[in-house]
């Protein structure tokens, strides 16, 4: 078997780079697909401290255990709201790569639509809305 090329290895590479990019950023789209208004940061942290206040005073174990349960998702989702510079250093990313990605995979501007890429995203990667032959 031949030795791969540099040249070889550096687009193994740059592909492998690029199908990360595209992953972190369509996970990072799943985490954010919630319905409905988008609660701040106030709004949540009040939600989370009523919670630790119902969280101490139930009496009743699988009530308490669904508070807690409740307690764990808006500390998450707070996460989310303080990681959103991460957020959108993702979008950076994949703006830079989604193109060529796309190119080469053969995905279409509606499959990315379809899962969830913003028309805005892909306006910014030129992904471009031709028909595949």
């Amino acid at each position: 078997m031949a030795a791969m090329s540099k040249a070889h290895k550096q687009a193994l590479a740059k592909g492998r780079n690029q199908a990360r990019v595209v992953r972190d950023y369509l996970q990072a789209l799943d985490r954010t697909k919630k319905r409905g208004p988008k609660p701040d940061k106030k709004s949540l942290t009040k939600r989370l401290n009523d919670l630790e206040g119902q969280i101490g005073s139930e009496d009743d174990p699988a009530k308490r255990l669904e508070l807690v349960q409740k307690r764990i998702d808006l500390e998450e989702r707070l996460a989310d709201i303080d990681n959103k510079p991460a957020a959108e250093q993702l979008e950076k990313e994949f703006v830079k790569v989604a193109a060529e990605y796309g190119e080469r995979k053969g995905i279409s501007y509606s499959a990315w639509r379809e899962i969830g890429v913003p028309a805005s995203v892909l306006k910014q990667a030129e992904v471009t809305r031709t028909r595949r032959t």
